[in-house]
């Protein structure tokens, strides 16, 4: 294939033909093209062969660069000017126009530009575009050389002869190092239409020159910079770039009042507002002198300004020297006070004006008076709630019950959330006295249900006595305005039945004060004169020198020496304080049954996801792990035991550095695979407190009491 060759023109004999400047490229290997070369178009000369050369070297590398590589971004550049006839016009007969010359050394390519002159009503910019031009005939078969441009010449480009007049520096140097020889600069004549109309622009000076308001500076120096106060309920935004002023609107949440997007639209805001109503013309930057015209046939309109601004109304704006914190604005008639402003501000005064102190006033709005909302009474249909809800708003929505407290206190595996209570009637009815209720408080709506156990030949047949619900106090008005009080459960507190309920009212001494163990012993220190006396019926009572009693003696005696002074549930706190347990440490096959007998209860039989989720917590495949481990994953599967319980049965299972083998542990616990005898149930104790607990099972909560502890506690006594 032939390669495509450009250039110049070499001569061959008598024959002219293209000489290349340049090198060909194949596959970004560089082609020396030696003696052997195509003509124009690619065709061989006198049926030779082309016999490229290639060079090893990259692009634009090596001795031997191409032009394009060595002259790239190198232009000589000439000015010259063209006389350009003006036919049929009487007031001139020609016109000088100027032009830019480029010659590009890299390709010999040529580039014609004029500048543009304003109001010269021409057609301007580029007059020749970049190509190579011919010289003219009879030489149309060569091209221009950089060796064709000198100073003080004539250039002729497709019929027009430009006449060059001057070059810049680096053309200069650039000719006089290829030994071109320059001529000396000449000078470009006037344009003779230009100088007519210089004349005649003199001439056209207004008596009166317009002002010049140059707000350009500013704008660019301040474009988007905004000073920012912060108001009482408003935001202020200064514009630096015109000195305008915007106002925005910060309202408090159910305010009450509609938002607005702006408080004030940005406009420059006059110091003394509301200043007036003005006429079309009066505010203005310039003043009319007066308008004249003409001949009603030439008639010519034009006016005149007033140099001297007689009558021109002045208005003074709010700049930024006007503003600082704990200044008063007048905002059409409005105060409003700045009390702070952001970190951009404060360093623009601090720059430009040399301010330090910035100490901001309190913002905040006074708090508007609280207006007591009034409703009707309770008209008797429905709850309370439901009515008061048809009295807030026209569309009736449903009371929102407390569901957090619900969900707290709601019933989970053997947690009830239930306080129990015994209670007999307050009657003087002799078949009433005896009759027994358990009173049951849900703690997760604050709900009263009342029982009252069947017992046989009494007479009465039983059940429910009064069925879930809130309990008013009694003695309030029915049909009233405000909510009624309903009894809570820090307001029972005489004889607890279950040990739930008593340790309920424990952990939360501040709203149970009567199971407060540190108020009860305050109670008892008031009474130490007759600590001599109680030490010596305790001894009396203790008659096998065990340093402890039973609780009935217990309470008798309690009740007795302090005349009163304590309550049933008071003396319930003391003995639960320093009862004597039962059975600290029971047997690990009795914990084992009591146990069995609760996963029977639950139907729980997911032991071997409990012993794989162990073999994956057991990295190291000791087959034992932590006691805090196992515990934590029986809690996580939900395990139906008690936490006393698991304690006690963890316990037992543990070896002596804490850990357990759980694979011995849960199959143990396995009722299935591994049963075991059912305890014996001990039959239940009735015993009879005096005649107030008569006919019921017993409520005592603990069977012995360490009364010698109690007595070093609160008097101080010695063994």
């Amino acid at each position: 294939t032939s390669l495509p060759v450009l250039g110049s023109i070499i001569w061959m004999g008598k024959e002219k033909f293209h000489k290349s400047q340049h090198w060909g490229f194949c596959n970004n290997v560089r082609m020396l093209v030696g003696e052997d070369k195509p003509g124009i178009g690619g065709e061989l000369l006198f049926g030779q062969k082309i016999k490229p050369k290639y060079s090893v070297f990259p692009k634009g590398m090596g001795t031997d660069s191409p032009s394009w590589v060595a002259f790239d971004k190198q232009v000589l550049s000439f000015d010259a000017y063209l006389e350009d006839e003006v036919p049929d016009k009487s007031q001139e007969n020609y016109r000088i126009r100027r032009y830019k010359i480029y010659f590009y050394l890299e390709d010999d390519t040529v580039e014609v530009n004029e500048p543009v002159l304003q109001n010269s009503g021409l057609p301007q910019g580029i007059f020749i575009r970049r190509h190579r031009i011919s010289l003219p005939p009879p030489n149309e078969d060569q091209f221009y050389t950089v060796h064709h441009f000198n100073v003080n010449t004539d250039i002729v480009f497709y019929g027009r002869t430009f006449k060059v007049y001057d070059c810049d520096a680096f053309t200069k140097n650039f000719l006089t190092k290829i030994g071109v020889k320059l001529n000396p600069p000449g000078q470009c004549p006037e344009d003779p239409y230009m100088k007519t109309r210089r004349e005649k622009l003199d001439c056209m000076e207004p008596i009166c020159p317009y002002e010049s308001f140059d707000t350009l500076k500013q704008f660019l120096e301040y474009d988007r910079k905004v000073l920012r106060f912060f108001c009482v309920e408003l935001i202020l935004h200064y514009f630096l770039s015109d000195d305008t002023i915007e106002i925005k609107e910060v309202l408090p949440h159910n305010s009450g009042r509609d938002a607005m997007s702006l408080f004030l639209q940005r406009r420059k805001l006059p110091k003394y507002g509301p200043p007036g109503v003005y006429q079309p013309g009066q505010l203005t930057d310039q003043t009319v002198l007066n308008v004249y015209g003409g001949y009603s046939e030439t008639r010519v309109y034009g006016f005149l300004l007033d140099k001297y601004q007689l009558g021109k109304l002045d208005q003074e704006f709010y700049k930024d020297t006007d503003l600082s914190i704990g200044t008063t604005i007048n905002v059409w008639g409005r105060k409003v006070l700045l009390c702070d402003c952001d970190d951009f501000t404060k360093t623009y005064y601090r720059t430009k004006y040399g301010i330090e102190n910035f100490t901001s006033i309190p913002c905040k709005a006074p708090s508007p008076p609280k207006i007591e909302r009034k409703f009707p009474p309770y008209t008797g249909f429905g709850s309370e709630e439901d009515s008061l809800r048809s009295c807030i708003g026209l569309m009736p929505t449903p009371h929102q019950r407390n569901f957090k407290k619900f969900i707290e206190f709601d019933s989970y595996g053997n947690i009830s959330n239930t306080l129990r209570f015994f209670a007999k009637l307050i009657t003087h009815k002799c078949a009433d006295v005896e009759r027994m209720f358990v009173i049951s408080y849900f703690l997760s709506d604050d709900t009263i249900s009342v029982f009252e156990p069947i017992e046989r030949n009494s007479g009465y047949t039983g059940g429910m006595f009064l069925k879930r619900v809130r309990v008013k106090k009694p003695g309030q008005e029915v049909f009233k305005s405000e909510f009624s009080e309903y009894i809570k459960a820090e307001e029972l507190y005489v004889g607890a039945k279950v040990n739930y309920t008593l340790n309920y009212m424990e952990r939360n001494s501040d709203k149970f004060p009567l199971s407060s163990i540190e108020l009860v012993i305050q109670k008892l220190k008031e009474e130490e004169c007759k600590s001599r006396e109680l030490k010596q019926v305790f001894t009396a009572a203790d008659c096998m020198h065990t340093k402890m009693v039973d609780f009935n003696t217990f309470r008798e005696i309690m009740m007795n020496l302090t005349v009163g002074k304590l309550t049933d549930q008071e003396v319930i706190t003391i003995a639960r304080r320093y009862r004597v347990p039962e059975d600290p440490c029971p047997h690990r096959n009795v914990l084992v049954a009591q146990a069995h007998e609760q996963l029977k209860k639950n139907a729980f039989e997911n032991f071997e996801r409990l012993i794989a989720m162990c073999v994956y917590e057991d990295r190291e495949k000791k087959k034992v792990l932590p006691s805090k481990d196992i515990k934590r994953l029986c809690k996580s599967s939900r395990l139906p035991l008690n936490e006393d319980l698991l304690g006690s049965l963890l316990s037992g299972f543990e070896d002596s550095e804490k850990q357990i083998n759980y694979e011995s542990f849960f199959c143990a616990l396995n009722w299935r695979v591994n049963p075991v005898p059912v305890l014996e149930v001990a039959s239940y104790i009735k015993e009879r407190c005096e005649d107030e607990w008569l006919g019921m099972p017993s409520p005592i909560p603990v069977k012995y009491i360490y009364y010698l502890n109690l007595l070093k506690d609160v008097f101080g006594v010695d063994e």
